[in-house]
């Protein structure tokens, strides 16, 4: 009989992203005879620990075949003799150790499920902006109680228009799907056809901005490329601040350039005064890396590391 022990340390300030009795009664209905491993070819014993801080999870850690939590030292290795799957949340690799510095017959697992929830907040940016509900909170907060007239500029269709992922991995790809289910045409850039960037935002609505932190991204959304774009454009940013060039896009808003910023992540965070994209600029709309949330975060994530069978 094997005996898998579940060590989840997931404590994280933010609430959507901390293990709660929602989600560990979802990820023990997963590992429970009738739950998502029930049909494993191997009989499994399963046990499963809940932590709250990160002495408690040392303490736990010599016996875990399992370990999901937020971040993990590569010295915690020597603590953790019966390791076998190092799974976090998070689709960023800056919290766990690099592929360098995992030992042998340890294999880490980073969430990809972000896109499910993420593609919801790309919609309601480009709906919001689209129907003009921005524009209409906009006269509200003027004090204008019946701007019918003034409101038919700002409302347009989303089906017909153009959007550019530049980021088409796994959450790119959601955010394509969603959208092309909408009658929203889908250009993605990758790696391999970054060639493409510049010629495709000639006829753009949406710049959709889903790239991670990683070698080669930083300032990829320049001055060429927010010069490249229709004025009636809007850039949207869920992937990582890095990306964008914040001086460039914030002269572009305030040129009135582009139409519009929907900002979730920032080169620096928390976002200070400091940042150029602080100011009240025309057309831009910030969240605080917040595209993510959702009470279904932690359930999403546990699914999917029982449909990848990492819980095995």
């Amino acid at each position: 009989m094997i005996h898998n022990s579940y060590l989840v340390w997931l404590n994280w300030p933010i609430g959507a992203f901390r293990m709660n009795a929602r989600s560990k009664a979802v990820l023990e209905g997963l590992l429970s005879p009738d739950g998502a491993l029930g049909d494993r070819a191997l009989p499994t014993r399963a046990s499963l620990t809940v932590v709250r801080s990160e002495s408690a999870f040392l303490r736990a850690l010599p016996s875990a075949t399992h370990a999901i939590c937020w971040e993990f030292k590569k010295e915690w290795f020597d603590r953790a003799p019966k390791l076998r799957v190092l799974a976090t949340p998070a689709a960023g690799r800056e919290l766990l150790p690099s592929d360098d510095e995992m030992p042998p017959g340890v294999v880490r697992v980073n969430g990809a499920f972000h896109g499910a929830i993420m593609s919801e907040t790309v919609l309601a940016c480009i709906f919001a902006h689209a129907r003009g509900l921005y524009r209409a909170y906009d006269f509200q907060r003027e004090g204008v109680l019946w701007p019918r007239s003034e409101m038919s500029p700002f409302c347009s269709l989303v089906a017909g228009t153009r959007a550019v992922i530049l980021g088409y991995g796994k959450i790119g790809r959601t955010i394509g799907t969603r959208l092309e289910a909408l009658g929203v045409a889908v250009t993605g850039i990758r790696r391999r056809n970054a060639q493409e960037l510049i010629p495709s935002l000639k006829n753009a609505d949406w710049l959709i901005v889903a790239l991670p932190s990683d070698t080669g991204t930083d300032n990829i959304v320049n001055r060429r490329v927010l010069a490249a774009l229709p004025r009636r454009a809007v850039v949207v940013n869920v992937g990582r601040g890095n990306a964008v060039d914040e001086d460039a896009l914030a002269d572009a808003l305030r040129r009135r350039r582009i139409a519009g910023a929907y900002l979730d992540v920032f080169k620096n965070e928390p976002l200070t005064a400091s940042s150029p994209l602080a100011a009240d600029l025309p057309g831009l709309v910030r969240l605080p890396h917040a595209s993510a949330f959702a009470p279904e975060y932690l359930p999403l994530f546990f699914r999917e590391l029982a449909e990848g069978g990492w819980l095995k």
